[in-house]
């Protein structure tokens, strides 16, 4: 599967601007792995006058099938091996189109911290994809790309050169040529249009591919001629999806025939107001806490040790800024249900690319758990017995070693403050122990000191004046190399 962007450039603005667009130098080839097979970059040429950046995308059809489980493209095939034998490896669709989202993502959003005057310059462009599915032909494809400014050559794929009166296949030869686009918009036509040519998707079409085409389609999708179409096809004709898509895209219309904001247009609904506010449960109230001190400490990459049911793994999954977020749990009931939870069967690419649900002990070193930013140990240090401790501290801090770790424990002094719950009970059956604030902070600056972390401590839940927190939260972070050696 394969994609060519060239352009043409003067002694005064080079071609070779743009190798900071897409952000791949152009003396490099690089190599990017994707949940289908491996995405390599290149320059073909770049010079002054021309330059041409190369995508380049090798399928794995076997993991596509294993991955698909039916969905998407071939997941109602017309013969047992269609699955195997099919275009997927070659011609150009939905897996091409998250390819070119996954490896041009800052290009895509019109993003260069290098050149910042660069991304909104057009220039001229050349696309090139040697095989495209065209489902309604050479004709549906000028129909597509003409009314966004590009000059169209969808030059059909014979089904058999040896055989002309065969005819042509539903495949084209696409060359686009525009004078008056940047990179960015022509690559967000790309994104949206190769998927809906092909008329197909190799992966379940979530309610998130609705913001996913409003995103891409900010500033022509709202007024192009097809698109209906274009909604119907992208969205894999799920109606309800459709649907929405199609009255967003109403607004949007509207608020610019207007000159107003969309909030101005979709106002004839006043915000529903409760006559009493209910209290966030504790649980929402941790998860929430967790969230803001991983961003606070910058990770990207996150560990949940002990994820149980994956609660904290779905609140992550929404924040962008964690780009994979790993579950680890010895139970594996619990991860089965995580994985329901996360409907991981229907995921798309991209955010199924984000999360891995494993088994493991935390009682036990693990390789897999070395190089993360960040772990969280939610309501889980008091599952064990205290002589198990050691072990999953050494495991924790001392092997695996992330950045920042953020323990939550239950305050024991809170538990006077629950009503339903008997004097000398632990919260929850299956709890070893429970720490006082005093225990809880001579274990954490312990083990801190131990390993070469330092430790701050921050209550969870409303702070009683008298007995503190019903949650605790230690936020533990490695010290640098001087701070360690002072020490």
């Amino acid at each position: 599967m394969f994609l060519t962007i060239t352009t043409t450039g003067t002694p005064e603005r080079p071609a070779t601007d743009l190798g900071y667009l897409l952000h791949k130098h152009p003396e490099k080839a690089q190599a990017f792995s994707t949940s289908y097979g491996t995405a390599h970059v290149l320059y073909p040429e770049a010079e002054a006058g021309r330059c041409t950046a190369a995508l380049l995308l090798e399928v794995d059809a076997v993991a596509l099938v294993r991955r698909g489980k039916g969905k998407g493209r071939g997941g109602a095939p017309d013969a047992a091996l269609a699955q195997y034998v099919n275009d997927r490896p070659y011609a150009a669709s939905s897996l091409l189109a998250v390819a070119l989202s996954s490896v041009f993502s800052s290009a895509m959003k019109g993003v260069c911290h290098a050149r910042p005057e660069l991304p909104g310059q057009a220039r001229p462009l050349r696309v090139e994809v040697p095989a495209l599915p065209a489902r309604g032909g050479p004709g549906l494809v000028g129909k597509l790309f003409e009314p966004l400014g590009w000059t169209v050559s969808a030059e059909p794929v014979p089904l058999d050169t040896e055989f002309p009166t065969w005819g042509d296949s539903r495949y084209v030869r696409l060359v686009l040529e525009a004078d008056t686009l940047t990179v960015a918009e022509a690559l967000r036509h790309l994104y949206v249009l190769l998927p809906v040519l092909d008329d197909a998707k190799h992966y379940w079409v979530a309610p998130d591919e609705v913001d996913k085409l409003l995103r891409a389609g900010e500033g022509w999708l709202p007024g192009h001629p097809e698109q209906r179409l274009i909604t119907s096809r992208y969205l894999s004709r799920r109606w309800a999806l459709t649907r929405q898509a199609t009255e967003r895209l109403e607004l949007v219309r509207l608020a610019e025939t207007d000159d107003s904001a969309v909030e101005e247009i979709d106002n004839a609904v006043e915000a529903e107001t409760e006559a009493e506010e209910k209290p966030t449960p504790l649980a929402v109230q941790r998860r929430e806490a967790i969230v803001t001190a991983l961003r606070q400490s910058g990770a990207a990459r996150v560990l949940d040790l002990g994820c149980g049911q994956g609660q904290l793994v779905q609140t992550l999954l929404k924040d962008p800024a964690f780009t994979e977020i790993v579950g680890v749990d010895v139970s594996v009931r619990a991860l089965t249900i995580a994985s329901r939870r996360l409907k991981l069967d229907r995921m798309g690419e991209r955010q199924a690319s984000r999360v891995r649900l494993l088994q493991g002990s935390l009682t036990y070193t693990d390789v897999r758990l070395k190089g993360y930013d960040a772990a969280v140990l939610s309501e889980v240090i008091e599952h064990l017995d205290l002589p198990r401790l050691p072990a999953l501290e050494y495991a924790v801090f001392g092997s695996a070693r992330p950045r920042t770790v953020l323990v939550t424990t239950p305050n024991v002094e809170y538990n006077v403050r629950w009503e339903s719950l008997p004097a000398g009970h632990v919260r929850h059956g299956d709890h070893r122990f429970e720490w006082t604030r005093a225990e809880f902070r001579a274990w954490a600056e312990a083990v801190a000191a131990r390993h070469g972390y330092g430790v701050t401590f921050e209550p969870v839940g409303p702070d009683d004046p008298e007995v503190g927190p019903p949650t605790q939260m230690a936020v533990f972070t490695q010290s640098s190399p001087k701070e360690a050696k002072a020490a």
